[in-house]
């Protein structure tokens, strides 16, 4: 599978994300229920109205499987004869949604042989997209202008910028923090925090807290295509679908290596 076939998907995909957007969008408005999933984490008619369209769209540009945060109870025998999907979370960030703070997106990812290949975060308030595949280089866009092309820092500035989430502070996290040199930290949520080391307005995102890997998959792509690295505390890349659970292990998001960032741990 080629890097051009990757590439000439994210013109269909694009579209696909943004539109789910706008369907968020509708009910980010309106006065809307908030239910409570199994693992107590919250769920809105946005983010089904969101997978419903986003996972009928996707079957109809490419025979691929599906794994949504909405219909994720599909099993690891299953899933394991996978070797290209689509890894979708249809509203990333719904306690920001709920909070109203604008700090959600849409991620689309394609996963090839355990690895992102191609991905897309659409941020509905502000309406840009950050997207990305294999080989081609990572791009931002905003409304009603052209693509450009972004990159991860190269090396650390006199202000270290840390990016941290805005929802999920744990004491672990507490604890790498302050082994870290001075730095001033921005507290983001969803996986905008990944998108601002993509474009170079962070060194380092570290996440010491769970998350699962529909939450990752699309930016890390655009992390990875921008020249950054996303890996676990022992310095591996992240993959994903190799194990029984979704969940990702602890892991650090960095667009440079002037320092060791696993030290830190």
């Amino acid at each position: 599978m080629s890097n051009n076939h990757f590439a000439s998907l994210l013109e269909s995909v694009k579209p696909i994300a943004e539109q789910a957007g706008e369907k968020i969008m509708d009910i980010y408005g309106s006065s809307f229920d908030v239910d409570t999933k199994q693992d107590n984490s919250p769920l809105t008619e946005a983010d089904l109205a969101a997978h419903h369209h986003i996972v009928n769209s996707l079957a109809d540009i490419a025979n691929y499987p599906i794994l949504s945060e909405e219909s994720a109870e599909i099993s690891f025998s299953e899933r394991s004869k996978w070797e290209t999907y689509w890894l979708v979370d249809p509203l990333d960030g719904t306690k920001e949604f709920i909070k109203r703070n604008g700090d959600f997106t849409v991620n689309i990812a394609l996963i090839h042989q355990h690895e992102p290949v191609l991905g897309v975060v659409y941020v509905p308030v502000t309406k840009q997209v950050y997207f990305a595949a294999e080989g081609n280089g990572a791009f931002k866009q905003l409304p009603e202008q052209a693509a450009k092309k972004i990159s991860v820092k190269k090396n650390s500035s006199d202000n270290l910028v840390v990016a941290g989430s805005r929802s999920h502070i744990t004491e672990e996290l507490k604890t790498y923090l302050d082994k870290l040199p001075p730095h001033e930290l921005i507290s983001i949520g969803s996986s905008l925090k990944l998108c601002l080391v993509a474009e170079g307005l962070a060194d380092l995102y570290p996440r010491i807290g769970l998350t699962s890997e529909w939450d990752t998959g699309a930016a890390q792509c655009v992390v990875e295509q921008a020249g950054g690295k996303v890996v676990d505390l022992e310095g591996n890349r992240l993959l994903y679908n190799t194990k029984e659970s979704l969940l990702n292990p602890y892991f650090l998001v960095f667009g440079h290596n002037q320092y060791d960032w696993t030290k830190f741990v």
